[in-house]
């Protein structure tokens, strides 16, 4: 493992991950939750049960297949208790993931969101694509 490689993954690629094994977003969380640590706070966490929970997702994956998933998530991560605030992102419900990297000293935030990509890199945290990430193995 390298200790060193600390990620933040936005809700949307965690999802695609969950439902795509095969998928690059996927790609991207193995490498990190195998080579480094996956960072999640209360607000992701919350965001991504809430998420995962929507009715949409029934014909893709059973219920108890998207909690077994979150729960997994939730054992493997590193809980970060968020103690810096930030409001440097152009879509306010995005901060919790900047908010996250820079307390828990993230290497890397793991997004397909624009409003995200556009800040990379933010305050020393490398904001890159899933595949920019898998790439750079």
């Amino acid at each position: 493992m390298t200790a060193d490689l600390r990620v933040v993954f936005d809700t949307n690629v965690v999802v695609s991950a969950m439902l795509l094994p095969l998928s690059v977003p996927r790609r991207a969380l193995d490498r990190a939750m195998g080579e480094g640590r996956l960072l999640l706070s209360t607000a992701t966490t919350t965001e991504l049960n809430e998420v995962i929970h929507r009715p949409k997702f029934d014909q893709y994956l059973s219920e108890e297949e998207r909690i077994e998933f979150l729960t997994t998530l939730v054992h493997e991560a590193e809980l970060v208790n968020v103690v810096e605030r930030v409001t440097d992102c152009r879509d306010p419900r995005d901060n919790k993931f900047l908010e996250l990297a820079v307390s828990g000293r993230a290497t890397h935030v793991v997004t397909g969101d624009s409003d995200l990509l556009v800040l990379h890199p933010f305050r020393g945290v490398s904001v890159v694509s899933p595949s920019v990430f898998v790439a750079s193995a």
